[in-house]
């Protein structure tokens, strides 16, 4: 009888290499020193750390550090911006250092952002995981327009989309990526901040898989490939009823239109705006115009929650920024009377506006960061 192989065993020495290699490239990275951290990387893996590790729990567990120290107002949006370069650099040297041979390919999978998506590393980490684990991966970035989507899954034929997104405000462009993907035939997995909390907007949107992160991803790619089954056929039906009211897209077509009234209304109510300057009335309306956003998406999944958390989130990111967040439950009110006559509307800037009442503001989290 042969003997089988020894479980691998968890050394208190490996945890410790972890956490040393990911606080040296934290410090490289918030140094904005990319040489550094290349440096840092090679050395990790030098170490013994594999590939996958360092993919995840080193790049990846800074990326989310980043997120964390920015909406704490711990760094800038300039020190945040470079951070994610130098990570993307890091990732490229990974990929540069010496590896074995490819084997041959288990199948062929394009990973790509929603269009409008910007937030690219989660996804550039989901394909060098693949890749790793032996996939042809076809990357193809931020902000990939459906019309192209489609006619690269016409030309590659893949086994399956993975569709990233770490902003909800996406997620009407990832419903119609879902579907076009479906109507050709082809499988969508999606993953990201944006599809909420255990996937539960992936299942409303239709996708026929929710990853939480990377290695769920490649888990569930391995489980298909190892038990193929014939892909369902989708019924041509109405998945998402309540847009029937048109409210949703009342208020995207209104958008402008409601920023504008609502900031002129506002500082009939708000004396203080009058001294403001250029740059901060640019930063209001800035701002009203990501609270139509979400209250758009809310209306476009018909969730109530999506709307409260992300206004929750703003009120924690002023904050931190020493802003009165009391502004948001006036500017909620300015909004309301302009969409009196739109009820799901009305209901969900009432719950927004009740959740920031019982909220207590605490340390933001990052509002994107997941692997997936």
């Amino acid at each position: 009888m042969t003997a089988a192989p020894p479980a691998p065993r968890t050394r208190p020495e490996d945890g410790q290499q972890l956490t040393s290699v990911r606080e040296r490239l934290w410090a490289a990275v918030i140094d904005g020193d990319e040489y550094a951290a290349v440096e840092v990387i090679r050395a990790g893996l030098d170490s013994g750390l594999d590939e996958e590790t360092v993919l995840l729990d080193v790049i990846g567990g800074v990326q989310r550090r980043v997120g964390v120290e920015w909406a704490a107002d711990r760094i800038s949006v300039a020190q945040e911006h470079a951070a994610t370069a130098i990570n993307e650099r890091a990732v490229a040297a990974l990929l540069g250092h010496d590896r074995p041979s490819a084997p041959r390919p288990v199948g062929r999978v394009t990973v790509t952002c929603v269009d409008g998506e910007w937030h690219a590393l989660p996804a550039r980490l989901v394909a060098e995981v693949l890749r790793l684990r032996g996939w042809q991966v076809d990357y193809l970035g931020a902000q990939t327009p459906t019309p192209h989507l489609i006619a690269h899954v016409h030309r590659t034929n893949p086994a399956a989309v993975l569709l990233s997104s770490s902003l909800p405000t996406r997620l009407p462009t990832a419903h119609a990526a879902i579907t076009a993907c479906q109507a050709v035939g082809v499988p969508v997995m999606v993953g990201g901040a944006a599809f909420g909390p255990g996937g539960r907007y992936a299942r409303r949107l239709g996708a026929d898989r929710w990853a939480p992160d990377a290695r769920a991803a490649a888990a569930d790619l391995e489980a298909g490939a190892s038990h193929p089954q014939t892909p369902a056929v989708r019924q041509a039906v109405d998945d998402l009823p309540h847009l029937a009211d048109q409210e949703y897209t009342m208020v995207v077509r209104s958008r402008p239109q409601l920023v504008k009234q609502t900031l002129v209304d506002l500082e009939e109510r708000f004396p203080a705006m009058a001294s403001y300057d250029d740059a901060q009335r640019e930063r209001t309306a800035e701002d009203l115009a990501h609270i139509v956003d979400f209250l758009a998406a809310a209306l476009y999944v018909d969730d109530a929650e999506l709307f409260a958390n992300f206004l929750t989130w703003t009120a924690d990111i002023l904050t931190a920024r020493k802003v009165p967040a009391h502004s948001l439950v006036l500017g909620l009110d300015v909004l309301g009377r302009q969409l009196r006559d739109f009820p799901r509307a009305s209901s969900l800037l009432e719950q927004g506006a009740a959740a920031l009442a019982a909220h207590r503001p605490s340390a933001p989290a990052p509002a994107h960061g997941s692997e997936a």
